[in-house]
């Protein structure tokens, strides 16, 4: 028996729900949350409820408010992730899938459900019976056996990127545009912090078993700097083409990189190399923009910025950057602020690493009951970990796992860019973002913080 799993009961009964902070009993319909939250969505879903929310649609979710209004408690289910397709068409207990993560749509797709449109849309089937919608969540509510945790790693990522593989950074000052309005609602995922009525954790021990699987981790990673030149004599003047072959030359070396810690991971023997070679070509793009936004983040929005800041782009460049670049733009320079506010370490950032690599959802996949089990030990080990290290930070936990399903919804928009606006896209990125780091007077290394369990 793995020591681990005789911590996992202990461990289960620490989640909060990731929609309203009460205590979760488990993953239900693709998400950490609690049997309130998990009945409400069914409701929902089954009965084909359209909901109207009286204010801003931004209503608080808390376990003593979420009541109040049933139309925000429903756009946070589908912002957060519950996957819809994962209850049961009969309105039975149990999911139609229990391995199936967190989903990522589109707002239009939320704006459909939220509307009623999709419900009329929907060819009769089954008729449910109205079970109401109020709930009676408690600490005491117990997970079952199908419902146990899994992690968020994850999105669904079948695509495997024809591009020779660079990661975004992001922009805001050359093309004058408003944030759409389907950037303007991702902060809703991060709403998660500060809810009244929840008490804040004490300091507690960490686990024994947590520390070496996260040291395990953090020494795989390659924390070198980058070794791609990226020095510019002053007054030289970058062309289109010199910057596009910089970036390759860094995509390579990056790539490279991912290949050498797959075969450092303390599980490497676990898994096969079929099931690596899988896994590695659905992920890579994410893991590089996750360590570009982390660990390699000093020299991504330094160097690279300082070589980006002497290309000039045409008037035709400009006026021809796709609305995919300003949505994958938008979505980067959210998420770099975010990192910057989370300020990842270095432990933290590998586990993040690991459970989205581990994706048991990616087709071809041989064992996927071993890659399950994987993807939840280092689940709760990032849990363990960063509950202890930061006890007063209570939803900072929910708040950097909501960050793989976005990272891995840039990656996969990231395709539809053009490669011949890469250099634009990386130009007007990284100014923006170290613009930022000026303005908030900090350091060009904000994302990572070295720390260890003592």
């Amino acid at each position: 028996l793995d020591p681990w799993e005789t911590i996992q009961p202990s461990m289960a009964d620490q989640r909060s729900c990731l929609i309203c902070g009460d205590r979760a009993t488990g993953l239900h319909y693709g998400i950490i949350s609690c049997e309130g939250c998990k009945g409400f969505f069914k409701r929902s879903i089954c009965n084909k409820r359209v909901y109207r929310c009286s204010r801003d649609k931004n209503c608080e979710m808390s376990r003593k408010q979420r009541n109040r209004c049933q139309y925000c408690r429903l756009l946070k289910c589908l912002q957060m992730g519950m996957n819809r397709k994962a209850i049961r068409e009969d309105g039975m207990p149990g999911g139609r899938n229990k391995s199936i993560g967190p989903v990522q749509i589109t707002e239009e797709e939320i704006e459909r459900i939220m509307s009623g449109q999709e419900f009329k849309e929907d060819a009769p089937g089954h008729t449910w019976g109205n079970n109401g919608d109020s709930d009676h969540s408690s600490p005491s509510n117990g997970a079952s056996e199908g419902n146990q945790p899994s992690p968020a790693s994850t999105l669904s990522s079948n695509r495997s990127v024809e591009m020779n593989g660079y990661t975004a950074a992001l922009r805001d000052q050359y093309i004058n545009t408003s944030m759409s309005t389907h950037y303007q609602l991702l902060p809703h995922l991060f709403s998660y912090a500060a809810q009244s009525g929840l008490l804040a954790p004490q300091p507690r021990s960490i686990y024994p078993q947590s520390h070496p699987l996260v040291l395990q981790l953090v020494a795989a990673e390659d924390l070198a700097p980058l070794a791609t030149p990226m020095l510019i004599e002053d007054g030289y003047k970058v062309t289109q083409v010199e910057l596009f072959a910089l970036l390759c030359r860094l995509a390579d070396e990056l790539l490279f990189r991912q290949i050498s810690w797959i075969k450092k991971l303390p599980f490497f023997c676990e898994l096969s190399i079929e099931d690596y070679t899988c896994l590695l070509s659905s992920t890579w793009q994410e893991l590089i923009l996750l360590s570009c936004l982390t660990i390699y983040s000093a020299q991504i929005f330094g160097e690279l910025a300082n070589v980006t800041a002497k290309y000039t782009p045409s008037d035709d460049e400009l006026q021809g950057f796709s609305e995919d670049g300003m949505e994958v733009m938008e979505r980067l320079i959210y998420m770099f602020r975010k990192f910057h506010q989370l300020k990842i370490s270095n432990e933290e950032y590998a586990c993040m690493k690991a459970i989205n690599f581990l994706n048991q959802d990616i087709r071809g996949l041989s064992n996927i009951a071993q890659l399950e089990q994987l993807n939840k030990r280092y689940w709760y080990v990032c849990q363990d970990y960063t509950e202890y290290k930061y006890p007063h930070q209570s939803k900072r936990f929910p708040e950097i796992m909501m960050c793989l399903p976005e990272i891995r919804c840039i990656a996969g928009k990231l395709v539809n860019v053009p490669l011949e606006q890469l250099p634009l896209l990386f130009k007007a990125v990284l100014h923006s973002c170290k613009s930022s780091l000026t303005s908030y007077r900090t350091s060009l290394s904000p994302c990572v913080t070295t720390s260890s369990a003592n």
